[in-house]
Order: structure tokens, then sequence, then C-alpha cells
């Protein structure tokens, strides 16, 4: 289950945020509000950063819930003609299944813009450099995870070749690492120089991606 891959566990920065993100391939997008933004959006895919559109994707921060959900209450009557189904690689365990829309992304950029305006709240309009704020503030993290996953990876190879556990942490440093660059990180002032040269030249280049 993807449940089971140990991810990076990034402390929540426990504000109330309401969110906008759009699919990179469709004119398809999920509205919602979250006090851990970072932790709903992998949630939703666990290569969020790839699924999702993050130069087109917004982010109020309402420092409060109940103003949270004010918002997405507002935006979700206001577009409720436009409902979508949810894309089927949104994991049902997400609980993200609903408040997708289609064909609406340049109203809600307006009315979310006056919003903002409106009552003062900072609005990201494009979350790449929100995740890169947001990765290098926990960076220190990364280097001895990766270094742990990867002597795991090791140990497998060897002693429990076609381990699907293996994968699913093979899966898991693979995704992390890439989010990493997806954000404009460089990885390799992060991690180890094995960790570094795995992700440059391992067999995954080939089998897994």
């Amino acid at each position: 289950m993807e449940n089971d891959v140990p991810y990076p566990r990034f402390a929540s920065q426990g504000r109330a945020h309401v969110y906008v993100l759009p699919c990179r391939d469709q004119d398809l997008l999920k509205v919602g509000f979250s006090r851990d933004p970072f932790t709903r959006f992998r949630t939703l895919h666990r290569r969020f950063f790839d699924f999702f559109d993050l130069d087109r994707a917004l982010l109020l921060d309402t420092e409060k819930v109940k103003d949270a959900r004010r918002i997405e209450r507002r935006l979700i009557e206001t577009f409720a003609a436009e409902r979508a189904m949810a894309p089927l690689v949104v994991p049902m365990s997400a609980a993200g299944h609903t408040e997708w829309y289609r064909g609406v992304y340049a109203v809600v950029v307006s009315l979310l813009s006056e919003i903002a305006q409106t009552e003062g709240f900072p609005l990201d309009l494009g979350l790449t450099g929100w995740l890169s704020d947001y990765l290098s503030a926990r960076a220190d993290l990364l280097h001895d995870w990766s270094l742990r996953m990867l002597d795991t990876l090791e140990w497998a190879s060897h002693n429990a070749p076609g381990d699907p556990g293996a994968d699913r942490l093979r899966t898991a440093l693979i995704d992390t690492l890439d989010m990493f660059v997806a954000a404009g990180l460089s990885i390799e002032s992060l991690v180890p120089d094995g960790v570094a040269d795995w992700y440059a030249h391992g067999d995954h280049r080939r089998l897994f991606r």
C-alpha cells in the first residue's frame, strides 16, 4: 500500500490555507483547504509536483481555519455547476474525490485574487517557489534519511532481491529526490555523495523511471 511507503516526515506549518491545484495535462483543478498543504498535496498524488502544474497553482494563507473554510465554501458554491469527476489516479484513501472543477481556472484565479486583496490575505500565485522554500527549510532531514534508505536498498539487493518492500523504498527515494529537483534545489549539496551517485546513475534510471 502507498501508505506504507516511508516518505520523509516534514513538520506541519500549522496554518490554514486555501489551495487551487490545476492538473498539468488537462483543464481540471482541485480546490480545498488544509493546515498542512504539503502533506495534503502528497496525499492527492505521490508525485504531485509532476501531476499538478505548480507554476499555475495558488495558495492563500488565511491563518485561521474558519476563514479557510469560509473561502473554500465560497469557491464551491460559485463553481457548483462546473463540478467534475476526480482523476482515477487520486487514491480513495486521500478523501480527495470532491471539489474538482473543469474549465474555471481563469475565473478562480480572478476570484481568489480579489478575496486576497479585499481581506488582506497573502496569496502565492505559482507554488514552485513556495515548495522550494518549504523544502529548503527542512533540507537537513534529507541527508540522513536518504542515506538510511540507500543503505537499506543495498542490503536488500544482496539479501532479499525482488522484495516488494524494496521497490517501495526505491520509489520513495526517487520521488523525494525528484521533488527537490522539481523545486529547483540541487540535491548534490543536500545528500551524501553515494546517494547523489545512485540517483544520477543507478539501475532505477532504466528500470523504474
